[in-house]
């Protein structure tokens, strides 16, 4: 017996009309007027309004009784917390991962931030006859390896910043040379992935390894993983506008996408903490 698509199974569709009146609603941001509502959604205006009736009964919608302006209401905003409160990042990292190894033939996987840095929680290994020594519960160097350095180019976790204080003055205390020295030429790196949108690393860390990883942000905008990918050098492309890289950016998207991040909601966050 075949199983058919859901795009093939008997629905409602007066449900599926009356949600878009509700998409119109949430894509605007603010309260609207009943005409607006219907223009956005494409049906007139009497129709729409047998429709919000009934979201207001049930709660998902709520009306301003002085402007008459329609907006979501209580319910759509348990409804919204309730499927947060279900999306977790490493399951639903898992087809994304998958998918993204197939398409580029290389080591992938997931990082999130735990207490002692930036942890890799998954990995989807491509087979290649080259060891990576990676593993879960691998914590990356900030500023050597790709994960780390796209968790200190997007990411705002705790202690982030002293972390990389640490890891820098190590390093100017091994290489004999100024810690502002060492400092300015990672600050033009992180500066350099910021343009990017995604960070690089080349045998900085692992010798004859190369890597990508670019940042996951979640419904409020903040970097909540890094999706990296590894292979040798010679054989894995770190140029910028490589389609490893651009199949990592793509990745990346598709799970914040699947986490609630509005890339516009975002910018306009950002526009505003600048303000």
């Amino acid at each position: 017996m075949v199983t058919k698509v859901a795009s093939d199974r008997q629905g409602i569709q007066s449900i599926e009309v009356g949600f878009r009146l509700l998409n119109v609603l949430s894509a605007t941001n603010r309260p609207m007027m009943l005409r607006d509502i219907a223009k956005g959604a494409g049906m007139p205006a009497a129709k729409a309004h047998r429709y919000m009736v009934s979201f207001l009964r049930i709660g998902i919608v709520e009306q301003d009784p002085s402007s008459g302006r329609y907006d979501l209401g209580a319910y759509a905003l348990e409804l919204g917390l309730s499927g947060l409160g279900r999306l977790d990042p490493v399951r639903l990292a898992g087809p994304v991962l998958e998918s993204l190894c197939e398409k580029i033939q290389e080591t992938v996987a997931l990082a999130v931030w735990g207490s002692h840095g930036a942890t890799i929680v998954r990995i989807v290994d491509s087979g290649s006859p080259v060891t990576i020594t990676l593993r879960p519960g691998t914590v990356l160097s900030l500023t050597r390896s790709a994960t780390g350095r796209a968790f200190a180019a997007f990411s705002r976790a705790p202690y982030l910043k002293r972390m990389i204080d640490a890891e820098l003055q190590t390093q100017a205390a091994e290489q004999k040379i100024a810690q502002t020295t060492i400092r300015r030429q990672f600050e033009k790196i992180l500066t350099e992935i910021v343009g990017k949108g995604l960070s690089r690393a080349s045998g900085s860390l692992t010798p004859g390894i190369n890597g990508f990883s670019a940042p996951v942000y979640d419904h409020t905008g903040g970097m909540i993983a890094a999706i990296t990918s590894l292979g040798s050098i010679g054989e894995f492309d770190v140029d910028w506008d490589s389609t490893t890289a651009n199949a990592m950016l793509e990745a990346a998207a598709t799970l914040s996408h699947r986490l609630g991040f509005n890339n516009k909601n975002a910018l306009a966050s950002q526009t505003d903490n600048a303000n």
